[in-house]
């Protein structure tokens, strides 16, 4: 029997959907940036910077840290700043399943003159190029829902982390109070696609992506699945009332 999932609300075979999802974010890549900003109100910003905080670091060994599904690199320059304040030394690995979208990473980190302190890779999460126990933080902002098999990708997150290594998912999730939750999806469905449009030229692709939100697991769930997958410590904490939430998890 054929496998399905759902690419926003439409369900399609398991085969489809990687493609799919590469085309969205080729239209969107160059204004993936200022979309998150006039989406979010500029409110994303605050919750990579939370995300970041999960990263703890010692000072006695190099880091190496795979930001998978890293797009424009703006979680990967956050990481950055950190391990240069706390003089950390390690690598940072910017991972897309996308390549307009590293490419458009690569220049804006050859703008701001930090190419080489990046490693770029061009790769599904699903299927990752890296040895077992291998990086000591894996994170994921906002790219664990577009996978087609997210439970794989997260049996690849524990298989590439060492013993101890740190997994770090900031994640679109549901609103916790119904009040805001009915305003919440009123402005998902009606107003972001139309800003979509208007900005990127691509209302389809935005459509996608609001729908992708709506289908991914309650946070409980999403917890239940992350130690489904041998993860330890699993926890999250909500942001903005659940907009989204910051799941971690160690091995």
């Amino acid at each position: 029997m054929t496998q399905e999932t759902f690419f926003g609300f439409k369900k399609i075979n398991f085969s489809e959907k990687e493609d799919l999802v590469k085309n969205v974010f080729n239209s969107v890549a160059s204004k993936y940036d200022i979309m998150n900003d006039l989406m979010s109100f500029g409110a994303h910003r605050h919750w990579k910077d939370e995300m970041v905080k999960e990263l703890h670091f010692r000072p006695i060994k190099p880091y190496k840290i795979l930001d998978v599904a890293g797009g424009t690199g703006d979680v990967s320059l956050r990481i950055l700043k950190k391990m240069q304040n706390q003089k950390i030394e390690g690598e940072i690995e910017i991972l897309d399943i996308n390549s307009e979208m590293i490419k458009y990473c690569r220049e804006k980190m050859i703008n701001k003159n930090l190419l080489n302190k990046f490693q770029f890779t061009v790769a599904s999460g699903q299927d990752l190029p890296h040895k077992d126990n291998s990086v000591d933080f894996y994170t994921i902002a906002f790219g664990i829902r577009n996978f087609t098999d997210i439970r794989k990708g997260l049996d690849e997150a524990k298989r590439v982390l060492k013993t101890g290594g740190k997994f770090i998912c900031l994640e679109f999730s549901k609103v916790n109070n119904d009040i805001l939750r009915k305003f919440y999806e009123l402005y998902s469905f009606n107003i972001v696609p139309k800003i979509g449009q208007l900005v990127a030229k691509d209302e389809d692709s935005y459509q996608y992506l609001v729908e992708s939100i709506e289908k991914f697991p309650k946070q409980e769930e999403f917890k239940k699945m992350i130690e489904e997958a041998g993860f330890h410590n699993v926890d999250y904490h909500n942001l903005s009332f659940g907009t989204c939430a910051i799941h971690v998890g160690t091995v």
